[in-house]
């Protein structure tokens, strides 16, 4: 990896509670071309929180639309469309994030806003709509999102039921006739990182909702409340997804969408990388920098660094990952295609001062990593 008319592409993902992954990039492009280095940014996401910006960051138009958010209050959230015109991307943390909820109510929080975004989508002429999950505040199986798509939900008195995976308990019949029909010539794709099904101990209410308010005694009605919404999907619709690897992301959405639109489940970097075409970018770069905020075995698991990473060892390029703490083994590093990791920690410091220079450090880090790669690769 030698200083040339090569450029190093930049493609961290976010560090958490700290910088998003466009803001990184910056910090990290800085620090390498204060060093003499031409660079190509390319920030990413796994589906979650930053996903619709990452995507939109290789080119394409944002627009927004008024919907709700995930206690029903009038919000305006953006979606995107690729360079093509016809693919879209949703991002749900937008429409039903817990960032958008100051107060979290794990039973009421439900999904509608992403039906709506999805919706809005469909009206400008999206054919392929990329919903990248994560970060939710919900844990309603979808059931809202799919409600603004037209499906109807009611109890025993052919009433709607509530909103919000306790509303779930009430529901007797589905009524999907009503179902937008422009996506059955829609593709619908899932972007996630999880495998956890729908239910059961593994499932998206007892791993995931106590992040989202949710008391134990919370945990046990929502995971039996999804449990009466599939059953009811499968005894009515004739769809099973109740044990599908990946229906528990965000609250079960994966599920709902699909069980109702046939939509199909993705590793998010994977979808990033092939629509932002990573490899061609690539191909004429001397190496990659990635990083994030911690790099451990979670990150071995899939994280979108990792996913970067093990792209740009298939293409035969070096990478070097900059992160505020690295965990991780040398050997599970190599073999996750990351020649060498780099925490940017300089001194000792506080966590929270790290957190609050993790810019500084990060442009600082890349700019010694800038000037040893341009020492050591000198004739």
């Amino acid at each position: 990896m030698g200083r040339s008319a090569k450029p190093l592409v930049v493609a961290p993902g976010a560090f958490k509670h700290a910088l998003t992954a466009a803001q990184a990039a910056d910090a990290i492009a800085h620090g390498l071309e204060r060093a003499g280095w031409p660079v190509v940014r390319f920030p990413v996401a796994d589906g979650g929180n930053g996903t619709l910006d990452c995507f939109l960051a290789q080119g394409g138009k944002r627009r927004t639309t008024s919907v709700r958010d995930p206690l029903g209050r009038p919000i305006t959230a953006a979606f995107g469309f690729l360079p093509d015109r016809t693919t879209a991307v949703v991002e749900m943390a937008l429409a039903s994030g817990i960032e958008l909820v100051r107060r979290r109510d794990a039973l009421r929080a439900d999904s509608g806003g992403t039906g709506q975004l999805i919706r809005a989508a469909l009206d400008r002429g999206a054919r392929r709509i990329i919903v990248g999950l994560g970060g939710s505040a919900t844990t309603d199986g979808g059931a809202g999102c799919l409600r603004a798509l037209g499906v109807r939900l009611m109890d025993a008195n052919g009433k709607d039921i509530p909103p919000g995976g306790g509303g779930l308990a009430r529901l007797h019949r589905i009524d999907a006739r009503k179902l937008d029909p422009r996506l059955r010539q829609t593709e619908l794709i899932i972007a996630a990182d999880v495998q956890n099904p729908v239910v059961g101990e593994n499932g998206a209410a007892v791993v995931f909702a106590p992040q989202k308010g949710a008391s134990a005694g919370d945990v046990r009605v929502l995971d039996a409340n999804l449990r009466r919404f599939f059953g009811l999907v499968r005894d009515q619709i004739g769809v099973d997804v109740l044990t599908t690897s990946g229906g528990g992301a965000a609250g079960g959405l994966a599920a709902g969408l699909m069980a109702f639109t046939g939509a199909q489940i993705k590793p998010g970097i994977g979808l990033l990388l092939d629509s932002c075409n990573f490899d061609e970018v690539a191909a004429g770069a001397a190496g990659v920098i990635v990083g994030e905020g911690h790099l451990d075995a979670q990150s071995l698991m899939g994280k979108a660094p990792i996913g970067v990473a093990q792209r740009a060892s298939r293409n035969g390029l070096p990478v070097v990952a900059l992160c505020g703490r690295v965990s991780a083994s040398p050997d599970a590093l190599a073999a996750a295609g990351i020649n060498a990791a780099w925490p940017i920690i300089d001194s000792p410091m506080p966590l929270g001062e790290a957190v609050r220079r993790s810019g500084e450090l990060l442009e600082r880090a890349a700019f010694r990593l800038g000037q040893t790669l341009g020492v050591i690769t000198k004739p």
